[in-house]
C-alpha cells in the first residue's frame, strides 16, 4: 500500500490536473505570475529561466505533480527545497518569500487549470469549482504563506483576480520574461507547438494585461484561438486516458529518480 498523498484520487485536484493537455497553459500562467511586477523582478534577476527553460520548466512541473500525486512526505520535501531557493531571491522591492507573492502565483496556476479544462471538458459545477479552489490553496499555504490572507472562496477570489489586475501596471522585466518565455531558442521542429502555445496564452490571458504587452489580438486572431481550442476538445478528450496522463506519469517518475540519487543523510 502506498503512502498516503496530501490528496486522494477522487478529489477535483487531481481529476483536474492529471490531464498532460494543461502544460500547454503553462505560458498562460507563467506570464500571469510575472505580471506582478515583484516576481518579474525577482525571475528577471535570479532565475535560469532565459538560460535553461525547460529545466525550470520540469522542476516546476515536479514540484506541482509531487503536491497533487506524490506522498506527503515527497510533496514536503519538493517545497523544502523551492523554499530554499526561494530564500535567495529578493533584492530592492522584492522577496520570494513574500507571503502576497506566493497568494498571487498560487492564483494564477488555479484561474488558468479552471478556465483552460472547462475551455476543452464544459462546465465544472459550482461545487466542483469551489472543491478545486480549496484544494489549490495547498500551493500558497505548502510554501509558508498563511490561509487568511487567501480569498476564502471562489467568490471572494473572483474579486482579488480581477483587482490585482486591474492594479497591474508592467515593468520592462515584465515584458522581457514573458517574451523569453514566448520565444525561447529551440531546434526549428518545434515552432509549430511554440507557434500553438504563444496562440493559447494570448488567448488565455486577460484583456487588460493582453492590451499592456501589446499582443494584437484581431477578431483574425481570436477565430484561429478558437478554432485551436475547439480541435482540443474533440480530440483530446478521446485519447486513451494512458495517453493524457503520460506527463503527469513522466514527471513523478523523474522526480522519484532524482530523490533515490540524493545521498542519505546521516543518522
Amino acid at each position: 500500500m502506498s503512502a498516503p498523498g496530501l490528496f486522494h484520487d477522487g478529489d477535483a485536484i487531481r481529476r483536474i490536473t492529471r490531464e498532460g493537455v494543461l502544460i500547454l497553459g503553462g505560458g498562460a500562467a507563467s506570464i500571469l505570475q510575472t505580471s506582478h511586477p515583484g516576481v518579474a523582478q525577482g525571475v528577471n534577476d535570479h532565475t535560469y529561466t532565459f538560460d535553461a527553460p525547460l529545466r525550470r520548466l520540469i522542476h516546476t512541473m515536479e514540484w506541482l505533480t509531487a503536491v497533487h500525486f506524490g506522498t506527503r512526505a515527497e510533496a514536503e520535501l519538493l517545497s523544502s527545497y523551492v523554499g530554499r531557493m526561494h530564500d535567495k531571491v529578493n533584492g530592492p522591492g522584492y522577496d520570494a518569500q513574500d507571503p502576497e507573492l506566493q497568494v498571487w502565483v498560487g492564483a494564477t496556476l488555479f484561474d488558468v487549470a479552471a478556465r483552460f479544462h472547462q475551455a476543452l471538458f464544459g462546465r465544472l459545477s459550482d461545487a466542483e469549482l469551489e472543491e478545486f479552489y480549496q484544494q489549490t490553496r495547498i500551493y500558497a499555504q505548502i510554501l509558508g504563506a498563511p490561509a487568511e490572507l487567501q480569498p476564502k472562496d471562489v467568490g471572494e477570489f473572483a474579486v482579488y483576480y480581477r483587482e490585482r489586475i486591474a492594479e497591474f501596471r508592467l515593468t520592462d522585466a515584465s515584458r522581457s520574461v514573458a517574451y523569453q518565455v514566448l520565444h525561447p531558442v529551440a531546434p526549428w521542429h518545434r515552432e509549430p507547438v511554440l507557434a500553438a502555445v504563444r496562440l493559447l496564452t494570448a488567448g488565455l490571458m486577460p484583456e487588460p494585461l493582453r492590451v499592456q504587452y501589446g499582443w494584437d489580438w484581431s477578431p483574425a486572431r481570436q477565430r484561429r484561438f478558437l478554432a485551436l481550442v475547439n480541435l482540443l476538445r474533440i480530440v483530446y478528450p478521446r485519447l486513451p486516458m494512458a495517453v493524457r496522463t503520460a506527463p503527469r506519469d513522466y514527471f513523478l517518475t523523474s522526480l522519484r529518480r532524482r530523490l533515490a540519487r540524493r545521498p542519505a543523510r546521516p543518522a
